[in-house]
C-alpha cells in the first residue's frame, strides 16, 4: 500500500493537475479533499485539453474511482455541468464519480454575499465570486446544509428555509436587496439532489474499505500552500486547508494512513488576486513569462502575477506539508531566459528575513536576495531523463533541490502528458 498526498508548495496554480494526471496511472482511488469550483486543473492528453474543477483530474485514466470528499464545498449547478461535459468526452462520470455525503453546499445566497461582501471590504482581497468562503463560513458557524441534507427532502426543506430567513434578513438589512425566493431554491436544489443521489456515499466508509482492500489513494489538493487559510499569506488566502493536513480533515482519513507527500512548484513562481508578492517580475518580463507560460487561470481566466522562484516561500511548503519531495513543472518556459535568479532570503529593511514572515504587512515590505545562475537557452521539451536536459538547467535543478532539503521526483517540460519524467515518486 502507497498513498500519496499531492500539494501546491506555491501559490496555487503550479501544475498540480498534469503532475496528478501522470501519477495516478499508478493510484485506484482518486480523493479532492478541499476547495470548491474557484480551483481548476488542467491536463492535455492525447491532444485534448481537459480542465477540472471539482471532478478529480485524475479520472482521464480509465477504471479509476474519484472521491469528493467532505472538506471540498460543492456548487451543485458546476459539478453536474463538469460532469456532463466529461461523459460528452468519453469519461464514465456515472461509475467514476462519487460524492462524500458530508461535503457542504453552496448555494446562490453564497456567491451573492461574496460579491457583496468583497465590494464593500476595505482591502480586496481578490476572491473569485464563486461562494466559497461564504459557504465555508456557514459550515464554520454550523448552519451550513451538507450533502446529507440536500438528499433528505425533509431535513432539506426545513434546514434551507431557515438559511433563506436568515440571509434575507442580512440582505434587506444590510445590503439593501431583495429577497432570495425559498420556494425557488427549494424546487431546483430538489432536482438537484435527485441526480446527484446515484453518487453519493459515506466517504469515510468507502475509504476505509479502499484502505482494507489495498487499494492506492491519491489526495488531491487544490490551491496552493500560500493560499491556505491558517499558513498562506492571510487574509489573501482561500477559506479552506489547501494543506497536506486538509487531506485527512477533507477526506476522514487518519494520518497514519498517509505514506508520503510531494508539493508541486513551478520552476518559477506565480499568484493570482490581490496579496505581497516579493519575487514578482517587472512589467516587460512579465508579459514574456506569462505569454509564454499562458499564465491565465483555468477557472476565472484572469492573468497571473509572475515573478523569480522563492525559495523561501517553497521551504515553509515543504516544512508545513512535510513534503518529502517536489515535483517541478514549467521548466521549458525558462528556456530563452539568459539569466535565472533565484531567491534565497528577504530584507526587511537591514534586517535579513530567512523564515517567511506570518504577517502579510511585513511580507509586502520584504525585498529578495538573488542569486544569479545562467540560463541554458536551449529546448528542454523532449527531454525524457535527468540528464538529457541542458547542463545548466541540471545545475539549476540541483540549487532548488539543496535550497530545498528535499529531492525532486518529477519533472515537466511542456504541457503535453509525455512532456514529463518521473525520477521516483510512489
Amino acid at each position: 500500500m502507497s498513498n500519496l498526498v499531492i500539494v501546491g508548495a506555491q501559490w496555487g496554480d503550479e501544475g498540480k493537475g498534469k503532475v496528478i494526471d501522470v501519477l495516478s496511472e499508478e493510484a485506484d482511488v482518486l480523493v479532492r479533499f478541499q476547495g470548491g469550483h474557484n480551483a481548476g486543473h488542467t491536463v492535455i492528453a492525447d491532444g485534448q485539453e481537459f480542465i477540472f474543477h471539482l471532478i478529480p483530474s485524475g479520472l482521464l485514466h480509465e477504471g479509476k474511482i474519484g472521491l469528493i470528499g467532505n472538506g471540498v464545498v460543492i456548487d451543485p449547478e458546476a459539478l453536474l455541468e463538469e460532469m456532463g461535459r466529461l461523459s460528452e468526452r468519453g469519461i464514465d462520470v456515472q461509475r467514476a464519480v462519487k460524492i462524500s455525503d458530508q461535503a457542504h453546499v453552496i448555494f446562490p445566497y453564497h456567491k451573492q454575499l461574496d460579491l457583496l461582501e468583497e465590494s464593500v471590504r476595505a482591502g480586496r482581497i481578490g476572491t473569485s465570486g464563486r461562494g466559497i468562503g461564504p459557504c465555508y463560513a456557514d459550515k464554520t458557524a454550523r448552519c451550513g446544509i451538507r450533502v446529507a441534507d440536500l438528499c433528505d427532502a425533509a431535513a432539506f426543506a426545513k434546514k434551507l428555509r431557515q438559511n433563506v430567513t436568515e440571509k434575507n434578513r442580512l440582505f434587506q438589512a444590510l445590503y439593501g436587496k431583495p429577497p432570495v425566493s425559498y420556494e425557488e431554491l427549494l424546487e431546483r436544489y430538489t432536482g438537484y439532489a435527485k441526480r446527484l443521489a446515484p453518487h453519493v456515499v459515506n466517504g469515510v466508509r468507502f475509504l476505509r474499505e479502499a484502505i482494507a482492500q489495498g487499494k492506492r489513494l491519491l489526495f488531491e489538493g487544490a490551491q496552493g500552500t500560500l493560499l491556505d487559510v491558517d499558513h498562506g499569506t492571510y487574509p489573501y488566502v482561500t477559506s479552506s486547508n489547501a494543506t497536506a493536513g486538509g487531506a485527512c480533515t477533507g477526506s476522514g482519513v487518519p494520518p497514519t494512513a498517509i505514506d508520503r507527500v510531494i508539493g508541486v512548484v513551478k520552476a518559477y513562481t506565480t499568484r493570482v488576486g490581490e496579496g505581497p508578492f516579493p519575487t514578482e517580475f517587472p512589467p516587460d518580463l512579465m508579459e514574456r513569462i506569462r505569454t509564454k507560460g499562458k499564465e491565465f487561470g483555468a477557472t476565472t481566466g484572469r492573468a497571473r502575477r509572475c515573478g523569480w522562484f522563492d525559495a523561501v516561500v517553497a521551504r515553509h511548503a515543504v516544512w508545513v506539508n512535510g513534503c518529502a519531495a517536489i515535483a517541478v513543472t514549467k521548466l521549458d518556459v525558462l528556456d530563452e531566459m539568459e539569466t535565472i535568479q533565484i531567491c534565497t532570503s528577504y530584507r526587511d529593511g537591514a534586517r535579513p528575513v530567512e523564515e517567511f514572515p506570518s504577517s502579510a504587512d511585513v511580507l509586502s515590505r520584504c525585498q529578495p536576495v538573488y542569486e544569479s545562475w545562467p540560463g541554458w537557452q536551449a529546448d528542454t521539451g523532449d527531454a525524457g531523463r535527468f540528464e538529457e536536459l541542458p547542463p545548466e538547467a541540471q545545475r539549476y535543478l540541483k540549487r532548488l533541490e539543496s535550497l530545498l532539503g528535499v529531492p525532486i521526483c518529477l519533472i515537466s517540460t511542456g504541457s503535453k502528458r509525455e512532456q514529463a519524467f518521473k525520477i521516483g515518486c510512489w
